[in-house]
Order: structure tokens, then sequence, then C-alpha cells
């Protein structure tokens, strides 16, 4: 059924070198690349985090999108973030008056509902957001602009950051809404395996995000995941495809350009032909990041 599979990264700002988190020198030529922009010629999608922190999105404007959707081609999708403010200050509480600015984060990433390139609308609830809060999110899911299938509608996924939430309930919530139940992969100690261990298909949209699986700091996305570890999100992939329209897959384990790296080897895995120019850049990441750590030991 699925009409596209999109696959791309958490990000593609990451302007450092690789030890130090970034992707210059191992993906991009050099510091003066123009990012979003060479992105795009090898990924179809990106997800933008950035704008969920206050401290950028108070920054943000329409000509931020406008800006993003020049820079891309002409069938690129972004998913974007909901603001913490919404998700995490005020929790979606309508009482605090979240609909307001989310009718604000509407307008301001307009541009690209206009120019056809808004992908997914990501609310990502706090770890701290429980199943007891179900009536909350079920008030915020109600007065929502559209998720219906019609051309002024919006893809909107949710994604549960709590184990409690691991109940029937919260799916045919979803489900009633047309949003989609977001799964993920990460580390097994953040209790999580219920977004990862089925899949979940609520919508008729699909979303996947693979975090990465460091455990040894807080920083799950320091990580490369090998390819035996991708493997059943292959045949989760297979799966949902029967059962959706469009699915997005990103990889946030971005440190370093890992996720450049997983993102297009599990285009491949899925069937996916890369280009002589994707299977170069795949080479020269994996050549780069391989030789920098042969270098450290």
């Amino acid at each position: 059924m699925s009409e596209q599979v999109l696959v791309g990264c958490s990000g593609w700002n990451y302007g450092d070198t690789p030890d130090k988190g970034g992707w210059t020198g191992a993906f991009y030529p050099d510091k003066d690349t123009k990012r979003l922009r060479y992105y795009s010629q090898f990924f179809n999608t990106a997800e933008m985090d950035s704008i969920f922190y206050e401290k950028f999105y108070s920054k943000m404007t329409r000509g931020t999108f406008i800006g993003m959707a020049k820079a891309t081609p002409e069938k690129f999708q972004f998913s974007v973030k909901v603001p913490e403010t919404i998700t995490h200050n005020k929790r979606l509480d309508i009482n605090k008056g979240v609909m307001v600015d989310f009718e604000e984060f509407l307008d301001k990433i307009s541009p690209l509902k206009t120019a056809n390139k808004l992908g997914t609308i990501l609310i990502q609830l706090p770890p701290s957001f429980t199943v007891n809060d179900f009536k909350k999110i079920e008030g915020f899911l109600d007065r929502l602009p559209s998720s219906s299938n019609s051309s002024s509608s919006y893809d909107y996924a949710v994604e549960f950051r709590h184990p409690s939430w691991s109940t029937e309930g919260p799916w045919n919530m979803l489900s009633h809404y047309n949003i989609a139940a977001v799964m993920t992969d990460s580390p097994a100690r953040e209790n999580l395996q219920f977004l990862s261990d089925i899949t979940i298909t609520t919508a008729d949209h699909s979303f996947v995000r693979l975090h990465g699986r460091n455990t040894k700091d807080h920083y799950w996305y320091n990580y490369r995941y090998n390819k035996e570890e991708l493997k059943p999100w292959v045949e989760k992939v297979s799966q949902i495809k029967q059962q959706t329209k469009v699915l997005r897959v990103y990889f946030n384990n971005h440190y370093g350009g890992n996720a450049v790296i997983n993102a297009l080897e599990f285009k491949e895995m899925i069937g996916t032909s890369l280009s002589t120019k994707e299977k170069s850049v795949l080479e020269q990441v994996e050549s780069y990041l391989s030789n920098k750590q042969s270098n450290s030991l």
C-alpha cells in the first residue's frame, strides 16, 4: 500500500568536525558548505529538531522556513518537532493556552505546508508524561487542526517516552484521530521496548526514529548500528509498508556522522538502489571515521 518510504536523519546542521560530534570533513566537504542544500542531494527528508528548543525557536520566523523550502528539491520533506514550550513546559494543557502556542507554531512553519514540503509534525512527550496524563493529551489531540485525509490536513505523530503507555488505550486514541504512534529504537535500559518490539500502525502514515543504543553515558545518539541490528527494522518496514501510505524513518544517532552511514545503509537494505554519488559518499564517511578511530588508538 505504501506509496513512499522516506529515509533521512534527525537534523543536518552539524557544522563541527566529527571529533566534536559534527559532520564537517566526514560528510560535508568543508565548513563553508551550504549544509541543507548538500544534505538534500543524498536524502529526500530530514527531521528538524532544533525547533524544539526555545532558544532556537524564538529566533525563527516564517523566513526561516521559506529559506528551507527554497534550498531543497521539489519533493523533499521536513518533519518538524513541536516546541518544548508546548510539550514539556505547558505539557499539552489546554488550560495553559497551548492551543494558541500551537497555532503560532503552525503559522511559523506554514511556508513548508504551502510548498508541499511538510512531512510529519512530531509531538514528543517528556519522560515524566505518563498514562495518568491521558486526559491531558486527549484534550490536546481533540483540538488539533485536521488530521483527516484532506488537502488541508496535517500528518501528526506522538512519541511516548514512558512505559506506562504500553496499553491498548493510547493506540485506540491515536487511531481515532489518525495520528501515528512513533516506533523507536533506543537502549534497553530506557524501558521503551514496547515501541520497538512490535509494529504499531495507528494512522495512514507511520513514523520510526532510531536513536542509537549507547549506554555508556546519557547520549544515546553517539552510536553506529551494525547491519545485524538494523535487520529487524527492515522486516518491520516491510510490514508497515503494507498498512500505510507514507512511512518516514529517521536516524537520530547523528554524532560524528553515524546517522549518515546508517541512513544510507538502511535505504539499500530496504531495497533502494543507491546512486553512484550516494555510494561514494557512504564510502567516504565510513573511511573518514574509520581512519579517525584508528589514529586515536
